[in-house]
């Protein structure tokens, strides 16, 4: 099967992902991710899969497991796995809203990860349409929380990994033609600073600043960003008057290796900060983690399968291991066949110029329809 001669439509793809993109859908909105999976479920429903809900735990929204009609239907397959969380608050429309600009189309989670999920399920309609039936049966297993590391469905996302053969990711697409066959380990910190009250125009001298220590580790962070590890702090949170020494500070730091070991020695140095001197307490203790996934002869088998069919449509694939972790870490780590960065191509993500290029949504499209119509 040549995928260049599936009837891929630009223009139906883009009203359908408009939808998607104009339901906002932040990691900590449950309702508004749970309405974006709403919509996902019913395009599904509607393609004949079955569909099954996963409750919500930890504040988080669901998942949705689908499941498309196949004579080997529960077989080991190909699973499709993709976030349907973005990091836009609800309103960002106003600022980002849905617009083409000539070979590009902005909106809040376009490039991250909604045009790749959508562009995934138009490979198998196109499938479907063309009545090209895949080798394997497939499933889509679209989650909540990817965006804060995965904390509350890692466990599902492992579980139906290992209840198949191979993996593909539509996250977003690299810079030329790539596609992404590793990632590098990341851990995620939180950080508390615990100081002395005291009111700051009377008796400033007798308080112990909670903020202030909280700078003082920043810079201590920042500093102990090498070539094999890096670190840096992302939120910080503290203080409730202005005329008060502040009594609580606290934050979140990550950090990121292209080795486990590289970061298994950022994270003891992360935890040895822990300390408490002169009334100020500073504690870190250790987030959600992704390990490393360093690609495997059956990953680099999957890939020269998806450059091969890339070629049918002119496009020299390449491949990469790349940071910013997604859920490809950890079915890559367990050492099942996984192409992660089969999304569109664009720039920009998590940004208020996040966008991708329109040609790339047929593009991709087709080159998943050929992995599914291939892989057995």
């Amino acid at each position: 099967m040549n995928p260049a001669n599936l009837p891929f439509d630009t223009e139906a793809m883009l009203q359908g992902l408009r939808v998607w993109v104009e339901q906002e859908s932040p990691t900590w909105d449950t309702a508004a991710v749970n309405a974006m999976l709403d919509l996902a479920a019913r395009e599904m429903a509607i393609m004949g899969a079955t569909i099954e809900r996963i409750a919500g735990r930890q504040g988080f929204g669901g998942c949705i497991r689908a499941r498309f009609p196949h004579p080997r239907f529960g077989e080991p397959g190909v699973l499709i796995a993709g976030h349907l969380d973005t990091v836009h608050p609800v309103g960002m429309l106003k600022n980002l809203p849905w617009r083409r600009e000539g070979n590009k189309c902005f909106g809040p989670g376009i490039f991250d990860m909604k045009g790749g999920n959508y562009l995934a399920l138009e490979a198998i309609r196109q499938l479907a349409r063309a009545s090209i039936a895949s080798p394997l049966p497939i499933t889509v297993l679209f989650t909540p929380d990817e965006e804060v590391g995965t904390p509350s469905t890692r466990d599902i996302i492992e579980a139906e990994a290992a209840r198949n053969k191979y993996v593909l990711v539509p996250e977003p697409g690299r810079p030329n033609n790539g596609v992404v066959t590793g990632r590098y380990a990341i851990a995620r910190f939180n950080l508390e600073a615990i100081g002395k009250p005291s009111h700051a125009g009377a008796t400033l001298s007798s308080g112990r600043s909670a903020i202030r220590e909280m700078a003082k580790q920043i810079i201590a962070i920042d500093g102990m960003t090498g070539d094999d590890c890096t670190f840096s702090v992302g939120i910080v949170h503290g203080g409730h008057w202005v005329n008060c020494v502040a009594t609580t500070c606290s934050g979140e730091a990550l950090s990121m290796a292209k080795r486990q070991a590289d970061l298994d020695r950022g994270v003891e140095r992360m935890l040895a900060l822990s300390h408490s001197s002169d009334g100020v307490t500073f504690k870190v203790t250790r987030g959600v983690t992704r390990p490393v996934w360093e690609p495997d002869a059956g990953t680099l088998a999957l890939f020269e399968t998806a450059k091969g069919l890339a070629k049918m449509l002119d496009i020299e694939l390449t491949h990469g291991s790349a940071g910013g972790g997604s859920d490809g870490n950890f079915t890559g780590a367990m050492g099942i066949p996984t192409l992660d960065g089969l999304g569109v191509r664009g720039a920009d993500a998590h940004t208020l110029n996040e966008h991708i290029e329109i040609d790339s949504l047929v593009e991709r499209g087709r080159l998943m329809a050929g992995l599914l119509a291939t892989l057995n």
